[in-house]
């Protein structure tokens, strides 16, 4: 029989009001405190136990020993995530919602998407020739909003973009905020959510048909395991869990101007068409700057791991942020170097931007690969296919704010299309 020791604890009644202080350090901050890549702690009166690393990653995404049913808080399934989305599913309901969303992650389709991506940026770069400044963010986040519309097969009129951006961001910005930044998020949420049920029932009904490999199609046809259509409510919640992916890669597409303006060498390398060093420049964009800080999920049955003890129920998060810059998987982990990547195996647990594990039978994101394919397109755009400049202002980024946009939003001048 195992021995079990103290879990090191953080002191105080409540920690909520520290991680929001502290936001993507949290959890990294308290790990190197405690010379220890697990605490427990209390966050909104209940015990949680954190972790970061590639092992506390291998533990997390065994689904002998967590489950992610109830595990989400409320504020979160209210703006970010939907109610009783995959996110929230354990085990066949998992797999068989999983499956779902790989049906239209296939090579035929990611080329398909960016061929209307790199439609959607020469639009965009056309339009910013006539504009005095452009900010970027926003203008990115309308980029992909158009996109992710077309390629999924929700028909929206360019009227409508707007909105329907404004309503996605909200979603993604509003996810660590509380008060009326929550709120907007929340009203967000509701509002496309009706939208896109009508949506599904007109497809259900015949008058509305969109291409039988649009996600608006799969899934408004998808059957669960008891062979009945998926609700209607929980469909448009898996429709908008292709919407607002796409839409949040405008962060690391922020990320990249940074990164490129920061890093002069980096942008002569990239300007060298080298396809593997823009793919482990893309990597290190991911790797390197904060996305989302950390994943949540409830311990499934009492277990002992490195000689500490988890309770059935409790609370458990994973840093994602910290795993990410954690020195035993990563030299130098704070400097920006893609030729990190250079002779990186890949391993599914210490490389963890957006979740760990398999993508097919775990939690890992469907979209990631969606994500690599978007950040590509752009990364060429941006160097290739347009001049700009950068003025000064404040690039500078929050490490408190989740998820964390550059301050200036990134304000570019004087874009000009390259033949």
């Amino acid at each position: 029989m195992s021995s079990t020791g103290r879990m090191p604890q953080e002191e105080g009644i409540d920690q909520s009001l520290s991680l929001m202080r502290e936001g993507y350090m949290y959890i990294l901050n308290r790990c190197r405190s405690f010379n220890s890549n697990i605490f427990a702690t209390r966050l909104l009166g209940k015990k949680v136990i954190c972790i970061s690393g590639k092992e506390a990653a291998e533990i997390f995404y065994d689904s002998e020993r967590f489950k992610r049913k109830d595990a989400a808080p409320n504020r979160s399934i209210q703006t970010l995530f939907g109610k009783n989305g995959v996110q929230a599913l354990d085990g066949w309901a998992h797999k068989r919602r999983k499956e779902m969303f790989m049906s239209i992650m296939s090579t035929e389709e990611l080329k398909r998407l960016t061929n209307i991506l790199k439609k959607h940026w020469e639009i965009a770069i056309n339009k910013w020739q006539g504009m005095d400044k452009v900010i970027f963010y926003e203008e990115t986040k309308k980029i992909l909003c158009r996109t992710a519309c077309e390629w999924a097969g929700v028909p929206v009129q360019e009227s409508e973009i707007k909105s329907l951006t404004s309503n996605l961001g909200a979603m993604i910005e509003s996810a660590g905020t509380v008060g009326p930044n929550h709120w907007l998020g929340r009203n967000a949420r509701n509002n496309v959510e009706r939208w896109v049920q009508g949506l599904i029932e007109k497809v259900r009904h015949g008058t509305l048909n969109p291409s039988e490999n649009t996600a608006l199609h799969q899934f408004s046809w998808h059957r669960e395991l008891n062979g009945e259509l998926l609700d209607t409510e929980i469909t448009a919640v898996e429709v908008i869990n292709i919407l607002r992916p796409v839409v949040a890669i405008a962060i690391y597409i922020n990320f990249i101007v940074v990164a490129v303006n920061n890093y002069p060498k980096v942008k002569m390398k990239l300007q060298a068409s080298d396809k593997k060093y823009v793919e482990m420049f893309i990597q290190e964009v991911r790797r390197f700057y904060p996305f989302f800080p950390f994943v949540i999920a409830k311990v499934k049955t009492d277990f002992t791991w490195n000689g500490y003890r988890f309770e059935e129920g409790t609370l458990t998060l994973l840093d994602l942020y910290g795993t990410n810059h954690d020195p035993k998987t990563w030299d130098n982990p704070d400097v920006f170097e893609p030729a990190r990547f250079s002779d990186w195996k890949g391993s599914p647990f210490g490389f963890i931007p957006q979740g760990g594990g398999d993508y097919f039978l775990g939690h890992r994101c469907a979209g990631e690969w969606v994500t690599i394919e978007v950040m590509k397109v752009s990364v060429d755009f941006l160097l290739n296919h347009m001049d700009y400049e950068v003025p000064a202002q404040d690039l500078s980024y929050s490490m408190v704010s989740m998820p964390s946009i550059p301050r200036s939003k990134i304000i570019i001048k004087n874009v000009k299309g390259k033949i």
